[in-house]
């Protein structure tokens, strides 16, 4: 049986195409057209796929309609088709991502972020850590473009950080991973989809993951809203827990 890892990655990278095809023979066709068109599509080929490789276990998407009985299943993949479907929909931007975990038994047990406009793939089980950070460096901090929150404009003031604007939860933590950032703050309301598969290659990464306040991400829940999140660098993890905690 192909492993769940390697269903996430595959399913990523499938989606990201189909996207990126999409996206090609666009025409004439409005941002906003084309963004719905590019959510339907996506959640349609995942949806196919994950109900011919694992049509035992239950779906959340957030294009689809939430099923109540995903809550007495042990096995919940969690994605998001097209995540940053605002960039998705504007030229030459490549902040938008598909994200496709599987939770599992109350953990993100398998996680895959395809960043198609930059033909990467990260996934679970082996992710590379970010590379050292330069201590002298100044703190790089990803948050919304459209809505970014002011607790992280506090926390820059600070702690003397950059505020670094982006698109998709997916391409913020990835720019973590990947060590094009040192940290990633969000407040004011996300949902499952939008964090599940970024939290799980985080976490494969090393990197730190978890509420504001320190309290675990805690998914398959009733209410799919998260509220906040924070994922940084190991070693910068205290210290921003603490300046955040000062300013709660």
């Amino acid at each position: 049986m192909t492993p769940d890892h390697a269903i996430a990655a595959r399913l990523a990278a499938e989606a990201g195409s189909l996207l990126l095809e999409i996206r090609a023979g666009r025409g004439t066709e409005d941002q906003r057209s084309l963004g719905r068109r590019g959510d339907q599509a996506a959640h349609d080929h995942l949806m196919a796929a994950l109900h011919r490789l694992r049509p035992a276990d239950a779906v959340l998407s957030e294009e689809g309609v939430d099923d109540p009985q995903r809550l007495t299943q042990p096995r919940v993949w969690i994605v998001d088709p097209l995540d940053g479907t605002r960039e998705f929909s504007e030229p030459d931007r490549d902040d938008w991502a598909v994200h496709v975990a599987l939770w599992e038994v109350g953990e993100v047990a398998a996680a895959a972020v395809a960043l198609p406009a930059r033909d990467l793939v990260l996934s679970t089980p082996e992710v590379a850590a970010p590379p050292p950070r330069d201590a002298r460096a100044r703190l790089r901090i990803v948050v919304s473009r459209t809505r970014p929150p002011r607790i992280a404009e506090q926390l820059a003031t600070r702690t003397g950080a950059q505020l670094v604007p982006m698109g998709s939860a997916g391409a913020k933590t990835a720019a973590v991973v990947l060590g094009e950032a040192d940290a990633y703050v969000h407040a004011g309301g996300q949902y499952e989809w939008d964090s599940a598969a970024p939290v799980g290659v985080a976490r494969a990464a090393g990197l730190h993951a978890s509420r504001l306040d320190g309290s675990a991400l805690v998914y398959n829940g009733v209410d799919a809203k998260m509220p906040d999140l924070l994922v940084c660098r190991p070693e910068l993890a205290s210290m921003l827990r603490s300046a955040i905690d000062d300013l709660l």
